[in-house]
C-alpha cells in the first residue's frame, strides 16, 4: 500500500482508538448490566431510552458481545428489539462490528430492516447474503420496497436475483426500474385494494378475506375502479367496516387526488400535505390504476428533503451520514469550500480599493468585518425564511411583491436597533460621532442588501430550475460582504476623510 493511501488509515484508526478510549467507562458500566438482562422484555426495556432512542450502553454490550464472539448473547440481544431499531443499531458500530453482528441479525427480520438502512449499510448487509436468499426477501417486502432495495445493487447482482425470482416478481422489479428515479412510480406501492362500483360493502369484505395474500401489507382505502380500470373514488376501510353489508360502493365513495406516475416526489409530498391525505391511488399516463402511494412513504420523502436542504444551505452535499468516511466527508464539503473561496476575492478587491482610506485611519480595518458579518447573520437568516417558503409553496409569484417588500422593511427595522446599538458601542470606544454614524449608515445599507439578496437569490435559483438550498448560500454571502465592506469604507472615505 502506498503512502499516500496510509496516512487517512492511520488518521481513521487514531480516531478510532480514542474512541475507544473514552467509551470505556461506559463499556463497563454495560458489562454491570449484563447479567440482569435475560428476557427480551429486559433488554428492549434496557435498549431504548424515553424518547425511544438506543441506550449507549446496550449499543456497547453488542460490542462487547462482538468482541468475546458470543454469538448467541448477539441474537439475544438482537431478537428483542424491533427491526428499526436493529437498523439503527447497524447504524452505530463501525464496520468491523457490523461484519460480526450482521450474520446474528434474524433471517426473518431482514425483510424489514434492509429499507431501513442507510444506503451503504445496505450495500454491507446485501453482500453477506447469497442471492437466492436477497432474491427471497425482495418477493417478502412490498414492491416499493423491493425496488428501493434493488436499485442498490451492482448490475450483476440484479441480473442474477431477477433470474432467481418468479416471472411475476420479475417482471414487477423491471416495471418499476422503468420509472424516472425519484418519481411517484418509483415510490408507489402496486399492491392495491379495486373494486367496482356496484360491489356491496359484504362482497367487498368477504373478496379481502379470501385474497388477503394479494392485498398490500397495509392500506387504507378500496379504490373504486371503472370498466376501463380507472378511479373514480374511494372508501376508506373504517368507513367499509362500520357499513351494512348490502349497502353498494358507489353510495359509500368519496373524491380522490390522483397521483400520476411521472409526477416528481417532491411534488407527491406536498400534494399529501396539503390536502392531509393518507394514501392515494397512482395513475398512468392512459388514467388506469396502478398502485397507491400511503402516507408511511411520504413521511420517508418528507424527512430526506428536508435533510436534503438542511445539507444544503451549509454547503454539504447530500451523501455524508453518519457512518460516511473521512474522505467521503471531505468530498462532501471541499467544493462548496472552493467555490467560496473564488468569490470572497471580490472581497478582497473592495478591501484593496481603499488601502489608502484604511492606512489614514487604521480603526476602519476593526470595524468592517463587523458591518458584513453581522449582515451576512442576517441574509442568512432570510435566506432560510425564503427557501422553507419556496419548499413549502407558500413564496410564488403571486406574493413574491408583498414578500420582497415585507422582508426589506423588515430589514430596515432590524438593522435601524443593530445599528443604534453599534454606533452607542463605537461612540464609547472612539469618542468620533461621524464614525459612528458612519458603522449606522453601512448597517442599515447592508442589511437592505442582505434582506433583497436572501429572498430574490433563491427565488431565482428557482425559477432556473436550480435547488435554491444548494446553489443561494454563497451568493448571500457574497452580497453581504461585498456590500458590507464596500458600504462601510465608502462612506468613511467621504465622511471621515
Amino acid at each position: 500500500m502506498s503512502q499516500k493511501s496510509e496516512t487517512p488509515q492511520k488518521a481513521s484508526d487514531a480516531l478510532q482508538n480514542d474512541m475507544v478510549v473514552s467509551e470505556a467507562p461506559l463499556r463497563e458500566a454495560a458489562r454491570d448490566r449484563d447479567a440482569d438482562l435475560l428476557t427480551p422484555e429486559q433488554i428492549e426495556d434496557f435498549a431504548l431510552k424515553d424518547d425511544y432512542a438506543l441506550n449507549p450502553q446496550y449499543i456497547s454490550l453488542v460490542i462487547d458481545a462482538a468482541d468475546r464472539g458470543d454469538g448467541l448473547r448477539l441474537r439475544e440481544l438482537l431478537d428483542a428489539l424491533h427491526y428499526a431499531d436493529i437498523a439503527d443499531l447497524l447504524g452505530f458500530l463501525s464496520e468491523d462490528y457490523r461484519e460480526e453482528v450482521i450474520p446474528w441479525i434474524p433471517s426473518d427480520a431482514l425483510a424489514d430492516i434492509l429499507p431501513e438502512l442507510d444506503d451503504d449499510i445496505r450495500e454491507e448487509v446485501i453482500e453477506s447474503m447469497h442471492t437466492a436468499d436477497i432474491a427471497e426477501v425482495l418477493q417478502e417486502l412490498d414492491s416499493d420496497d423491493a425496488a428501493a432495495v434493488f436499485e442498490d445493487l451492482e448490475e450483476d447482482q440484479q441480473r442474477a436475483v431477477l433470474a432467481a425470482m418468479p416471472e411475476s416478481e420479475r417482471e414487477a422489479i423491471v416495471t418499476f426500474m422503468a420509472y424516472e428515479e425519484e418519481s411517484a412510480g418509483r415510490l408507489m406501492q402496486r399492491e392495491v385494494m379495486a373494486a367496482p362500483a356496484f360491489w356491496t360493502v359484504g362482497h367487498t369484505i368477504d373478496h379481502m378475506r379470501e385474497n388477503g395474500d394479494d392485498l398490500p401489507e397495509l392500506f387504507f382505502d378500496i379504490y373504486v375502479i371503472d370498466p376501463s380500470h380507472k378511479p373514480v373514488g374511494a372508501v376508506p376501510v373504517s368507513v367499509l367496516m362500520r357499513t351494512k353489508r348490502d349497502l353498494p360502493l358507489s353510495q359509500l365513495m368519496e373524491p380522490i387526488t390522483e397521483i400520476t406516475v411521472d409526477q416528481d416526489q417532491e411534488e407527491v409530498a406536498y400534494v399529501f400535505e396539503k390536502y392531509h391525505l393518507i394514501s392515494a391511488p397512482v395513475v398512468d399516463a392512459s388514467g388506469r390504476l396502478v398502485g397507491q402511494i400511503t402516507v408511511d412513504d411520504i413521511v420517508n420523502i418528507i424527512q430526506a428533503e428536508n435533510r436534503e436542504d438542511i445539507l444544503a444551505l451549509g454547503g454539504v452535499s447530500d451523501i455524508e451520514g453518519r457512518d460516511t468516511g473521512i474522505m467521503g466527508m471531505v468530498k462532501s464539503r471541499l467544493p462548496w469550500l472552493l467555490i467560496n473561496l473564488a468569490t470572497a476575492f471580490a472581497s478582497v478587491t473592495v478591501i484593496n480599493a481603499f488601502q489608502t482610506e484604511i492606512v489614514k485611519m487604521v480603526v476602519l480595518a476593526s470595524l468592517m468585518p463587523v458591518v458584513a458579518s453581522i449582515g451576512g447573520n442576517f441574509g442568512t437568516q432570510a435566506l432560510t425564511v425564503s427557501v422553507r417558503a419556496l419548499s413549502a409553496r407558500e413564496l410564488t409569484a403571486a406574493n413574491a411583491t408583498r414578500t420582497l417588500w415585507r422582508e426589506v422593511v423588515s430589514g430596515w427595522l432590524v438593522g435601524a436597533c443593530v445599528a443604534a446599538g453599534l454606533a452607542a458601542v463605537t461612540f464609547i470606544f472612539w469618542h468620533d460621532l461621524k464614525l459612528a454614524g458612519v458603522i449606522a449608515g453601512a448597517i442599515l445599507i447592508n442589511f437592505t442588501m442582505a434582506a433583497l439578496a436572501g429572498t430574490l437569490i433563491p427565488m431565482g435559483a428557482a425559477k432556473m430550475g436550480v435547488d435554491p438550498a444548494g446553489a443561494s448560500p454563497i451568493f448571500v454571502t457574497l452580497v453581504t460582504d461585498f456590500c458590507g465592506f464596500f458600504s462601510f469604507l465608502g462612506l468613511a472615505a467621504i465622511i471621515l476623510l
